[in-house]
């Protein structure tokens, strides 16, 4: 509390809202199990841990309800999790996680926003809390690796190069952003009818805020093959 007033706070939004269809499972992939629970719970278990995150949205399909409701009220009792409903790509699914929060973002009551996708159930805490920091300080936080595994094409796209050290990255989520700026570059993009390849490119085109890089964690991997959910267990067992 500030002079009487609550410190601003930060959301939390979990993307649930993809089919994912390459995991091959005929329900969306993100309640698949893991080591007993579904996939997506342990992403919000994670952002309801982290410290500073006072708001949690998930953004999911209306057919999934079902499947959210058991999450919410079995996997993660006692947890306040806001239900979203996505749009038809990843972009608009986070406009409109965004428009839900925009009286508090106004407000001041939100000052910054990390989005994750729900298919990376091995965040940590401590790099949610950094992301969170570090957005905070200079505006922007996007986590990666560096690739050292990636080649580039020369100007006919036939030859191969080798790009310069250091200069590429393998970005990963939660992506963190000062709140007002995200809400307003979002709705710029979807006024102009753009689509990003992630949120740090809707940044980048729409807003001057700066993007910081920090240091993502080898465990933090996406869902996206089955054989990711072996890999998952696997580490989800060795740290129990």
């Amino acid at each position: 509390m500030v002079g009487g007033r609550r410190s601003p706070g930060a959301a939390g939004v979990v993307l649930a809202s993809g089919a994912g269809t390459r995991v091959g499972a005929a329900t969306n992939k993100v309640y698949l199990p893991l080591a007993g629970r579904s996939i997506v719970s342990w992403s919000l278990e994670a952002f309801a841990r982290a410290e500073g995150v006072d708001v949690l949205v998930l953004v999911t399909r209306p057919v999934d309800a079902d499947l959210v409701e058991r999450v919410c009220r079995d996997e993660l009792p006692g947890t306040a999790v806001e239900v979203v409903h996505g749009g038809r790509t990843r972009q608009e699914s986070e406009l409109f996680a965004l428009r839900h929060l925009r009286t508090r973002i106004e407000s001041g009551a939100i000052d910054t926003v990390l989005l994750h996708d729900g298919a990376r159930p091995l965040v940590s805490t401590g790099l949610i809390e950094t992301v969170l920091r570090v957005a905070r300080e200079y505006g922007g936080a996007l986590p990666g690796l560096q690739a050292d595994d990636i080649v580039a094409l020369d100007e006919t796209g036939e030859a191969v190069t080798a790009p310069e050290s250091g200069t590429l990255v393998r970005a990963q989520t939660p992506q963190g952003f000062r709140a007002a700026p995200l809400l307003e570059a979002y709705e710029k993009a979807e006024a102009e009818g753009f689509v990003g390849t992630d949120t740090a490119s809707c940044m980048e085109r729409f807003s001057d805020l700066p993007v910081r890089w920090l240091e993502g964690e080898e465990s933090n991997i996406k869902v996206t093959y089955p054989h990711d959910l072996v890999i998952a267990a696997q580490v989800l067992a060795e740290g129990a």
